[in-house]
């Protein structure tokens, strides 16, 4: 299985940006699909996830309205847009697919992830 994250870079304040999580070896439309971000010096925490067909989806509370996950799984992608990127959402960003019913917010409930996406916002 492998997971390959990418659209991370260096920004400015305001800006919006696309990532990007191409899956291959799982059958991910049946996967649910997250998104997790770790800031330096802090723990990794919950963004976004994502259901099977997309219909349902999961926001870390403080990002609601700003950030957008979505998925084609005719491309075996999962991608999330990140709107009005503030210098607080530097970070580098993980996806990670989950195949069960766990709350998809949990790290722990996930059973692959990416190699990780660096996005700096810079003020």
């Amino acid at each position: 299985v492998q997971l390959q994250a990418s659209g991370g870079g260096l920004v400015q304040a305001g800006d919006s940006l696309r990532l990007s999580c191409a899956a291959s070896g799982l059958p991910f439309s049946t996967y649910i699909m997250g998104w997790f971000r770790q800031a330096p010096g802090k723990e990794r925490e919950f963004v976004a996830a994502i259901r099977w067909s997309g219909s349902t989806t999961y926001y870390a509370n403080s990002l609601r309205g700003r950030f957008t996950i979505s998925r084609d799984n005719a491309k075996n992608t999962v991608y999330l847009q990140m709107n009005s990127l503030k210098p607080e959402d530097t970070a580098v960003y993980y996806c990670a697919a989950q195949n069960g019913l766990a709350v998809p917010t949990n790290e722990r409930t996930y059973d692959y992830w990416g190699q990780g996406t660096l996005v700096t916002v810079s003020s």
